[in-house]
């Protein structure tokens, strides 16, 4: 969510899905039509829970010397887990997904009051297009940066639904702390200080980003949202209940659908814990696809560190064997690129690496 200039960037005429949606479209428009190397192939088995590592947060915090054990695993093997006992009340996950629901239930011209600029990426629309032929996800969002306070945009959060801000303030909160505390097991699981990232980090960024797919007449030729890394420390994402499976990981080059456990949180590693582990844990390509019949709501926590803050590699984390993968930069100049850029793959990650 770092700050961007806006930009005179020209991007074509962006159709609202749900209002595409609302016209029962039996074609669908040419700028979601994909092509044909990246549509989704639906007959994908789909995976069960328990292929994605499920982590315990109760455990953790008793000190589980397996439980971190296996967190080490999931971070290295596949840089996503589901945490279940995460001590977010379930009122408070309800009332975030009813609040965003009713976001997008509003008349779209209630929900434009708080339009996402063109090269920015807070408010409602569509982030990351940045040309007038850009292929488009079947996705509408919705994001606003929540801290520290002077990355908030005071003009894009709505007044209705009536308890929307103060369920985004509360719900942000919650979700912070639980940041903070798997930062620190995910330290522990590399042999380091519990503290290391908390201070390295600064008053760490947060943001929020709501996203809704309506459901779409031809899911097997568009994406919900495009292959992408994301450029956080970590992701948090909750998924609206009983909806359909959306997300998917890429694991050994295949897709894999990520089955939800009711009240259980998917978090994932992003780039800056990959460069700061020296690739040790590593950030993985995930992207939405569509269902034919189901609308699906998720909603987003990306957790990063400070603008100002240098990062690199952790010395304890390079050696002979395991040379240094990525430069040292400042993180607000990665966000600035990261935001600046269409999502494709991991390619935002090059800015980082030391071309060998």
């Amino acid at each position: 969510m770092a700050p961007v200039p806006l930009s005179t960037t020209k991007v074509g005429q962006i159709d609202d899905v749900q209002e595409l949606r609302k016209g029962k479209p039996t074609t669908i428009p040419e700028r979601f039509v994909r092509d044909m190397t990246e549509r989704p192939s639906l007959a994908t088995a789909l995976s069960s829970p328990t292929d994605i590592p499920i982590i315990d947060f109760s455990k953790l915090v008793k000190g589980n010397r397996d439980e971190i054990l296996q967190l080490a695993t999931a971070c290295e093997e596949w840089g996503f887990f589901q945490v279940i006992n995460h001590e977010i009340e379930l009122s408070l996950l309800e009332s975030i997904e009813k609040v965003s629901k009713e976001f997008f239930m509003l008349p779209v011209e209630e929900k434009q009051k708080y339009p996402m600029a063109p090269g920015t990426v807070q408010g409602y629309g569509q982030a990351f297009v940045f040309s007038e032929d850009q292929k488009l996800d079947w996705c509408n969002m919705f994001a606003l940066g929540v801290e520290p306070h002077f990355i908030r945009n005071p003009k894009l959060w709505p007044t209705k639904p009536a308890k929307f801000s103060e369920t985004v303030d509360v719900y942000s909160r919650e979700v912070r702390k639980l940041c903070k505390n798997l930062l620190e097991y995910i330290g522990m699981s590399l042999g380091l200080r519990q503290e290391v990232f908390e201070e390295m980090f600064g008053v760490a960024v947060q943001a929020i980003r709501m996203n809704y797919y309506p459901a779409c007449p031809r899911p097997d030729l568009v994406l919900g949202l495009s292959p992408h890394s994301d450029g956080s420390a970590l992701t948090v994402l909750q998924q609206g209940k009983g909806c359909s499976v959306g997300l998917q990981i890429l694991k050994n080059n295949t897709w894999v659908p990520v089955q939800p456990i009711p009240t259980a949180l998917v978090i994932n590693i992003g780039d800056t814990i990959e460069v700061l582990t020296n690739g040790k844990y590593k950030s993985v390509e995930h992207r939405a696809v569509t269902h034919k019949e189901k609308d699906r709501l998720s909603i987003v926590t990306f957790y990063a560190p400070s603008y100002e803050i240098e990062l690199g590699p952790m010395p304890e984390l390079v050696d002979e064997n395991n040379p240094c993968k990525y430069r040292r930069y400042s993180h607000g100049e990665y966000s600035k690129h990261y935001v600046t850029n269409k999502l494709q793959g991991k390619k935002t990650l090059d800015f980082a690496k030391i071309q060998t």
